[in-house]
Protein backbone atom coordinates (compact mmCIF):
# COMPACT_ATOMS: atom_id res chain seq x y z
CA UNK A 1 0.00 0.00 0.00
CA UNK A 2 1.20 3.23 -0.97
CA UNK A 3 2.18 5.76 1.85
CA UNK A 4 2.32 9.66 0.88
CA UNK A 5 5.09 11.63 2.04
CA UNK A 6 4.06 15.34 3.78
CA UNK A 7 5.53 17.11 0.32
CA UNK A 8 3.20 15.00 -1.48
CA UNK A 9 -0.01 15.86 1.10
CA UNK A 10 0.58 19.07 1.11
CA UNK A 11 0.78 19.20 -2.80
CA UNK A 12 -2.54 17.09 -3.15
CA UNK A 13 -4.14 20.02 -0.37
CA UNK A 14 -2.65 22.76 -2.89
CA UNK A 15 -4.50 21.34 -5.95
CA UNK A 16 -7.78 21.03 -4.12
CA UNK A 17 -7.77 23.82 -2.83
CA UNK A 18 -6.93 25.82 -5.80
CA UNK A 19 -3.74 27.66 -3.58
CA UNK A 20 -0.50 29.05 -4.94
CA UNK A 21 1.24 25.99 -5.02
CA UNK A 22 2.91 24.37 -7.19
CA UNK A 23 1.33 22.77 -9.95
CA UNK A 24 -2.44 24.09 -8.43
CA UNK A 25 -3.26 25.10 -11.71
CA UNK A 26 -3.65 22.02 -12.98
CA UNK A 27 -6.68 21.46 -10.88
CA UNK A 28 -8.22 24.38 -11.48
CA UNK A 29 -7.80 24.28 -15.58
CA UNK A 30 -8.84 19.85 -14.80
CA UNK A 31 -11.90 20.94 -12.44
CA UNK A 32 -15.65 20.73 -13.04
CA UNK A 33 -17.11 23.90 -15.39
CA UNK A 34 -20.67 24.93 -16.77
CA UNK A 35 -21.81 23.94 -13.03
CA UNK A 36 -21.71 19.71 -13.85
CA UNK A 37 -21.32 17.40 -11.08
CA UNK A 38 -17.49 16.50 -10.65
CA UNK A 39 -17.39 12.92 -10.49
CA UNK A 40 -14.15 11.00 -10.07
CA UNK A 41 -13.98 7.20 -11.47
CA UNK A 42 -11.59 4.25 -10.73
CA UNK A 43 -11.58 1.96 -13.48
CA UNK A 44 -11.45 2.72 -17.13
CA UNK A 45 -14.80 1.10 -17.64
CA UNK A 46 -16.38 2.91 -15.03
CA UNK A 47 -15.46 6.22 -16.80
CA UNK A 48 -17.13 5.13 -19.83
CA UNK A 49 -20.29 4.14 -17.92
CA UNK A 50 -20.27 7.59 -16.01
CA UNK A 51 -19.92 9.36 -19.41
CA UNK A 52 -22.77 7.17 -20.84
CA UNK A 53 -25.16 8.03 -17.84
CA UNK A 54 -24.14 11.45 -17.06
CA UNK A 55 -23.68 12.91 -20.48
CA UNK A 56 -22.63 16.55 -20.48
CA UNK A 57 -24.19 16.83 -17.06
CA UNK A 58 -21.24 16.04 -15.35
CA UNK A 59 -17.35 16.59 -15.65
CA UNK A 60 -16.05 12.90 -15.40
CA UNK A 61 -12.40 12.41 -14.16
CA UNK A 62 -10.91 9.02 -14.61
CA UNK A 63 -8.11 8.02 -12.21
CA UNK A 64 -6.59 4.85 -13.89
CA UNK A 65 -6.14 5.54 -17.46
CA UNK A 66 -6.24 3.74 -20.81
CA UNK A 67 -4.09 0.06 -20.79
CA UNK A 68 -3.03 1.08 -17.32
CA UNK A 69 -3.06 -1.90 -15.30
CA UNK A 70 -5.75 -2.18 -12.39
CA UNK A 71 -3.51 -4.11 -10.28
CA UNK A 72 -0.32 -2.32 -10.49
CA UNK A 73 -0.89 1.65 -10.01
CA UNK A 74 -0.63 4.58 -7.42
CA UNK A 75 -2.32 7.60 -7.54
CA UNK A 76 -0.67 10.62 -8.45
CA UNK A 77 -1.50 14.07 -6.07
CA UNK A 78 -3.53 15.30 -9.06
CA UNK A 79 -5.73 12.00 -8.41
CA UNK A 80 -5.85 13.10 -4.81
CA UNK A 81 -6.67 16.81 -5.29
CA UNK A 82 -9.59 15.47 -7.95
CA UNK A 83 -11.26 13.21 -5.45
CA UNK A 84 -11.16 15.75 -2.68
CA UNK A 85 -12.93 17.73 -4.85
CA UNK A 86 -15.20 15.46 -6.15
CA UNK A 87 -19.08 15.03 -5.06
CA UNK A 88 -19.62 11.31 -6.41
CA UNK A 89 -16.69 8.51 -6.50
CA UNK A 90 -17.42 5.42 -8.14
CA UNK A 91 -15.22 2.22 -7.56
CA UNK A 92 -15.25 -1.04 -8.47
CA UNK A 93 -15.07 -2.76 -5.66
CA UNK A 94 -14.16 -6.53 -4.57
CA UNK A 95 -11.00 -5.44 -3.75
CA UNK A 96 -9.94 -4.26 -7.31
CA UNK A 97 -8.51 -1.05 -6.18
CA UNK A 98 -6.62 -1.97 -3.09
CA UNK A 99 -4.92 1.57 -3.37
CA UNK A 100 -8.41 3.34 -2.71
CA UNK A 101 -8.88 3.52 0.81
CA UNK A 102 -5.89 5.25 1.87
CA UNK A 103 -6.27 7.48 -0.61
CA UNK A 104 -9.67 8.73 0.13
CA UNK A 105 -8.07 9.00 4.13
CA UNK A 106 -5.56 11.65 2.37
CA UNK A 107 -7.20 13.32 -0.12
CA UNK A 108 -10.30 13.74 2.50
CA UNK A 109 -13.34 13.76 0.32
CA UNK A 110 -16.67 14.47 1.65
CA UNK A 111 -18.15 12.94 -1.54
CA UNK A 112 -20.85 10.01 -1.80
CA UNK A 113 -18.71 6.68 -2.68
CA UNK A 114 -20.46 4.31 -4.93
CA UNK A 115 -19.25 0.79 -5.48
CA UNK A 116 -20.80 -0.43 -8.68
CA UNK A 117 -20.26 -3.87 -7.39
CA UNK A 118 -23.33 -3.61 -5.12
CA UNK A 119 -25.84 -6.13 -6.41
CA UNK A 120 -23.57 -8.20 -8.35
CA UNK A 121 -23.50 -12.23 -8.46
CA UNK A 122 -19.57 -12.16 -7.43
CA UNK A 123 -17.86 -15.31 -8.63
CA UNK A 124 -15.28 -16.95 -6.04
CA UNK A 125 -11.89 -18.78 -6.80
CA UNK A 126 -8.53 -19.69 -5.98
CA UNK A 127 -8.46 -15.76 -4.65
CA UNK A 128 -5.22 -13.74 -4.88
CA UNK A 129 -4.23 -10.50 -2.94
CA UNK A 130 -7.69 -8.88 -3.63
CA UNK A 131 -9.07 -12.45 -1.32
CA UNK A 132 -13.28 -10.80 -1.67
CA UNK A 133 -13.66 -12.90 -5.25
CA UNK A 134 -13.07 -12.04 -8.98
CA UNK A 135 -13.34 -8.09 -9.15
CA UNK A 136 -13.77 -8.31 -13.10
CA UNK A 137 -17.23 -8.29 -13.23
CA UNK A 138 -17.46 -5.84 -16.00
CA UNK A 139 -16.91 -8.60 -18.71
CA UNK A 140 -20.25 -9.85 -18.36
CA UNK A 141 -22.72 -7.38 -20.14
CA UNK A 142 -25.44 -8.16 -17.57
CA UNK A 143 -23.41 -6.96 -14.91
CA UNK A 144 -22.51 -3.90 -16.77
CA UNK A 145 -26.01 -3.32 -16.30
CA UNK A 146 -25.89 -3.42 -12.63
CA UNK A 147 -22.72 -1.28 -12.67
CA UNK A 148 -24.60 1.29 -14.61
CA UNK A 149 -27.99 1.56 -12.59
CA UNK A 150 -25.49 1.84 -9.76
CA UNK A 151 -24.03 5.09 -10.83
CA UNK A 152 -27.77 6.13 -12.15
CA UNK A 153 -28.63 5.95 -8.59
CA UNK A 154 -25.84 7.89 -7.34
CA UNK A 155 -26.28 10.81 -9.69
CA UNK A 156 -29.67 11.50 -9.42
CA UNK A 157 -29.02 11.51 -5.57
CA UNK A 158 -26.59 13.64 -6.06
CA UNK A 159 -28.44 16.02 -8.77
CA UNK A 160 -32.18 15.28 -8.27
CA UNK A 161 -32.72 18.75 -10.64
CA UNK A 162 -31.75 16.37 -13.49
CA UNK A 163 -32.69 13.11 -12.22
CA UNK A 164 -34.46 12.42 -16.00
CA UNK A 165 -31.94 13.02 -17.90
CA UNK A 166 -30.14 10.03 -15.76
CA UNK A 167 -32.97 7.63 -15.90
CA UNK A 168 -33.20 8.46 -19.61
CA UNK A 169 -29.61 7.88 -20.80
CA UNK A 170 -29.16 4.83 -18.40
CA UNK A 171 -32.24 3.28 -19.62
CA UNK A 172 -30.53 3.51 -23.46
CA UNK A 173 -27.30 2.57 -22.70
CA UNK A 174 -29.28 -0.85 -20.84
CA UNK A 175 -30.89 -1.54 -24.22
CA UNK A 176 -27.42 -1.10 -25.65
CA UNK A 177 -26.09 -3.36 -23.42
CA UNK A 178 -29.08 -6.07 -23.64
CA UNK A 179 -28.31 -5.51 -27.31
CA UNK A 180 -24.59 -6.31 -27.40
CA UNK A 181 -25.25 -9.73 -24.76
CA UNK A 182 -27.51 -11.29 -27.21
CA UNK A 183 -25.11 -10.60 -30.41
CA UNK A 184 -21.93 -11.88 -28.74
CA UNK A 185 -24.37 -14.98 -27.47
CA UNK A 186 -25.13 -15.92 -30.45
CA UNK A 187 -21.83 -15.56 -32.43
CA UNK A 188 -19.93 -17.73 -29.66
CA UNK A 189 -22.86 -20.65 -29.71
CA UNK A 190 -21.46 -21.05 -33.50
CA UNK A 191 -18.28 -22.28 -31.74
CA UNK A 192 -17.35 -25.85 -32.12
CA UNK A 193 -13.97 -25.56 -30.28
CA UNK A 194 -14.30 -23.32 -27.15
CA UNK A 195 -11.16 -23.75 -24.85
CA UNK A 196 -9.40 -21.08 -24.31
CA UNK A 197 -6.14 -19.32 -22.24
CA UNK A 198 -5.66 -16.25 -21.62
CA UNK A 199 -2.81 -13.70 -19.72
CA UNK A 200 -4.70 -13.71 -16.43
CA UNK A 201 -8.29 -14.55 -14.36
CA UNK A 202 -9.46 -11.48 -15.96
CA UNK A 203 -12.69 -13.19 -18.05
CA UNK A 204 -14.29 -16.18 -16.12
CA UNK A 205 -17.19 -13.45 -16.11
CA UNK A 206 -17.13 -13.37 -19.95
CA UNK A 207 -16.54 -17.43 -20.22
CA UNK A 208 -19.24 -18.27 -17.64
CA UNK A 209 -21.62 -16.04 -19.75
CA UNK A 210 -21.14 -17.33 -22.95
CA UNK A 211 -20.39 -21.12 -22.34
CA UNK A 212 -16.67 -20.97 -23.53
CA UNK A 213 -13.99 -23.09 -21.65
CA UNK A 214 -11.42 -21.59 -19.69
CA UNK A 215 -8.61 -24.20 -19.17
CA UNK A 216 -6.21 -21.80 -18.17
CA UNK A 217 -4.43 -18.55 -17.33
CA UNK A 218 -0.41 -17.65 -17.47
CA UNK A 219 -0.77 -16.19 -14.50
CA UNK A 220 -3.11 -18.07 -12.13
CA UNK A 221 -4.20 -15.10 -9.97
CA UNK A 222 -7.33 -12.37 -9.99
CA UNK A 223 -3.86 -9.85 -9.80
CA UNK A 224 -1.95 -9.52 -13.07
CA UNK A 225 0.94 -8.70 -10.51
CA UNK A 226 1.17 -12.28 -9.36
CA UNK A 227 4.53 -14.20 -9.59
CA UNK A 228 4.85 -16.73 -12.23
CA UNK A 229 7.45 -19.90 -11.36
CA UNK A 230 9.02 -21.77 -14.35
CA UNK A 231 7.28 -24.65 -13.03
CA UNK A 232 3.67 -22.53 -13.43
CA UNK A 233 5.17 -22.04 -17.26
CA UNK A 234 5.72 -25.65 -17.58
CA UNK A 235 2.28 -26.75 -15.87
CA UNK A 236 0.31 -24.34 -18.67
CA UNK A 237 2.28 -25.58 -21.43
CA UNK A 238 1.35 -29.08 -20.82
CA UNK A 239 -2.32 -28.30 -20.49
CA UNK A 240 -2.56 -26.37 -23.77
CA UNK A 241 -1.10 -29.65 -25.44
CA UNK A 242 -2.88 -32.02 -23.84
CA UNK A 243 -6.42 -30.37 -24.23
CA UNK A 244 -6.30 -29.24 -28.11
CA UNK A 245 -6.11 -25.32 -27.31
CA UNK A 246 -6.06 -23.59 -30.48
CA UNK A 247 -4.29 -20.11 -29.18
CA UNK A 248 -3.29 -18.26 -26.22
CA UNK A 249 -4.47 -14.80 -25.84
CA UNK A 250 -2.12 -12.05 -24.22
CA UNK A 251 -4.19 -8.64 -22.86
CA UNK A 252 -3.38 -5.16 -23.83
CA UNK A 253 -2.13 -3.80 -20.66
CA UNK A 254 0.15 -6.58 -19.83
CA UNK A 255 3.45 -7.34 -21.88
CA UNK A 256 3.15 -10.54 -24.40
CA UNK A 257 6.75 -12.06 -23.56
CA UNK A 258 5.87 -14.93 -21.36
CA UNK A 259 2.49 -15.91 -23.34
CA UNK A 260 4.51 -15.58 -26.70
CA UNK A 261 6.77 -18.49 -25.04
CA UNK A 262 4.13 -20.38 -23.89
CA UNK A 263 2.37 -20.51 -27.26
CA UNK A 264 5.83 -21.39 -28.91
CA UNK A 265 6.89 -24.25 -26.28
CA UNK A 266 3.04 -25.71 -27.02
CA UNK A 267 2.81 -24.87 -30.54
CA UNK A 268 0.16 -22.93 -30.59
CA UNK A 269 -0.69 -19.08 -32.24
CA UNK A 270 -0.06 -16.33 -29.25
CA UNK A 271 -3.11 -13.83 -30.42
CA UNK A 272 -0.94 -10.15 -29.37
CA UNK A 273 -0.39 -6.54 -30.80
CA UNK A 274 -3.69 -5.01 -32.22
CA UNK A 275 -5.50 -8.65 -31.45
CA UNK A 276 -4.80 -8.39 -27.45
CA UNK A 277 -8.05 -8.68 -25.66
CA UNK A 278 -9.30 -5.97 -23.15
CA UNK A 279 -8.82 -7.33 -20.05
CA UNK A 280 -8.29 -4.65 -17.07
CA UNK A 281 -8.46 -1.65 -19.12
CA UNK A 282 -10.30 -0.22 -21.88
CA UNK A 283 -8.09 1.38 -25.00
CA UNK A 284 -7.05 4.78 -25.93
CA UNK A 285 -9.39 7.15 -27.89
CA UNK A 286 -9.04 5.75 -31.46
CA UNK A 287 -8.54 2.10 -30.54
CA UNK A 288 -10.54 -0.74 -30.96
CA UNK A 289 -11.40 -0.50 -27.38
CA UNK A 290 -12.03 2.98 -26.95
CA UNK A 291 -15.37 2.41 -25.11
CA UNK A 292 -16.95 -0.75 -23.45
CA UNK A 293 -19.29 -1.65 -25.98
CA UNK A 294 -16.33 -1.59 -28.65
CA UNK A 295 -14.06 -3.75 -26.01
CA UNK A 296 -16.67 -6.35 -25.75
CA UNK A 297 -16.91 -6.43 -29.38
CA UNK A 298 -13.49 -6.63 -30.06
CA UNK A 299 -12.62 -9.15 -27.78
CA UNK A 300 -15.63 -11.52 -29.26
CA UNK A 301 -14.24 -11.14 -32.79
CA UNK A 302 -10.62 -11.87 -31.65
CA UNK A 303 -11.50 -14.87 -29.66
CA UNK A 304 -14.05 -16.35 -33.05
CA UNK A 305 -10.95 -15.56 -35.50
CA UNK A 306 -8.99 -17.45 -33.12
CA UNK A 307 -11.06 -20.43 -32.41
CA UNK A 308 -12.88 -21.21 -35.41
Amino acid sequence: MRRFSPATLMLAACLALGVGCSGASEATEQGSVDGRLPVVTTTTQLTDFARAVGGDRVDVYGILKPNVDAHDFEPSPGDIARLAQARVIIKNGVGLEDWFDSTIRNAGSKATIVEAATGVTIRQGEGGPEGEGDPHIWQDPRNAKVMVHNIALALAAADPAHRADYEANEAAYAAELDRLDAEIASQIAGLTNKKIVTNHDAFHYYVDRYGLEFVGSIIPSFDSQADLSAQDISSIVRVVKSTGVKAVFSETSLPPKTAETIARDAGVRVVAGDDSLYGDSLGPPGSAGETYLKMIRHNTRVIIENLS
